[in-house]
């Protein structure tokens, strides 16, 4: 059958894309912009069919009537039932972490638009799930109990927990709505990633609850890690209960009293020594800076200072003024992993950022690793949205 009439038999509302945003999904992206689509009387949230402008089907997508990002595609077919692909998408993405997950029982299971699951998001915390949807259609109750029923039956979670985030919900004029239960009554629970513990409370902490995405970057750090280190940004403590073991002393620095009482349990619960301090990150290496304290490894992983396009170049003065502290902290032949998580930050501006600061410093560095997100959080070649992370590891030589 062709696509056209297939189309047409599916009975899905037909929205058309100008010339741009067809060459932009004939390249491989999924998403199209308000600006390049033409939609009449379309409900929010509506399975609908992609046409170019002579009315050539594309594919399916899912739409939203609020977003900036009209069109997610779905799939290059048209897809009569949402239901069925639901499920089968989620099956997809349980059995790529069975074949890329090691050592960990806390991971990404989904990961909207690189599990083809726009607006989507699935973290398993051993015997807890905790998801995040992220736009209308996602939202739609028939979905959601397709979610939670696939889920279920698949993974036989004790607990899922839903993690709302207002703003997102704004941005879609979605109804308000709690972060909470919505299966099952246990909220927390132990989870381990490279033989390290961790508590876990499902409605606590930022996100889902943890940073999934260090996860590889947690064990790799450590193999370079010695004598005295400094965590900045350290949050629940991932990567200082990950140094602890190769270290002397570790130190954790975050401005969240929160998240350094869960670091604290943390590191009680893998019998570590780690002191931590509570406190903004620029003034405290400014002046730890300014009084010569020394270390001998030094991590700095601070939150997205780039949100937009515009924040571009505020957001690597930012990390150019944080890295060029540390160099100045660290010893001879000392070790710094230092991450950006902005996707506006590309890999290429995060180096060049890192080898300015160390020309200030008077510093000259080599490369041990250069590393990203974790293989559960996957990166769709055609998507560059979905590559986010950026990691050095790098030696300090003088």
């Amino acid at each position: 059958m062709p696509k056209q009439s297939a189309a047409s038999a599916a009975g899905l509302p037909v929205v058309k894309v100008s010339p741009r945003g067809a060459t932009r999904l004939k390249d491989g992206h999924v998403w199209v912009y308000r600006s390049d689509v033409a939609a009449n009387a379309v409900p929010p949230g509506a399975l609908v069919s992609v046409a170019d402008e002579r009315g050539k089907v594309l594919g399916t997508a899912l739409y939203s009537n609020s977003s900036q990002i009209a069109i997610r595609m779905i799939s290059r077919d048209v897809v009569p039932d949402l239901s069925s692909l639901l499920r089968e998408r989620i099956q997809a993405a349980i059995a790529y972490r069975e074949r890329v997950v090691r050592d960990t029982d806390a991971y990404r299971l989904v990961f909207s638009e690189a599990d083809f699951l726009p607006g989507l998001i699935v973290d398993r915390y051993n015997d807890l799930l905790s998801l995040q949807v992220l736009t209308q259609a996602m939202d739609a109750e028939p979905v959601r109990q397709t979610i939670v029923s696939e889920l279920n039956e698949r993974l036989q979670p004790a607990a899922i927990a839903e993690r709302v985030d207002p703003r997102v919900r704004e941005l879609e004029q979605l109804p308000p709505r709690s972060s909470g239960l919505i299966h099952g009554e246990k909220n927390s629970t132990v989870f381990s990633m490279n033989g390290v513990k961790f508590q876990y409370d499902a409605l606590q902490g930022q996100k889902t609850g943890a940073f999934l995405d260090q996860r590889e970057n947690y064990a790799a750090a450590a193999q370079y890690a010695r004598g005295e280190a400094l965590d900045v940004f350290c949050y629940q403590g991932g990567f200082a209960l990950h140094l602890a073991p190769r270290c002397s002393a570790v130190t954790g620095v975050d401005s969240s009293r929160p998240a350094l009482e869960m670091a604290e349990q943390n590191a009680a619960l893998n019998g570590r020594e780690i002191e931590w301090i509570e406190g903004n990150a620029f003034d405290l290496l400014k002046d730890y800076a300014t009084s010569g304290r020394q270390y001998d490894t030094i991590v700095l992983d601070p939150p997205a200072f780039a949100k937009g396009k515009r924040n571009l170049e505020t957001a690597l003065r930012g990390y150019k003024e944080l890295n060029l502290r540390a160099l100045k902290m660290l010893r001879p032949g000392g070790v710094l992993v230092t991450c950006s998580c902005s996707y506006h930050v590309s890999l290429a501006d995060f180096l060049a950022m890192l080898a300015s600061a160390a020309n200030d410093a008077h510093r000259t560095l080599r490369v041990l690793e250069v590393r990203g997100q974790a293989r559960d959080h996957p990166i769709m070649l055609n998507v560059p949205e979905t590559g986010y992370l950026k990691a050095a590891i790098v030696n300090v030589n003088n």
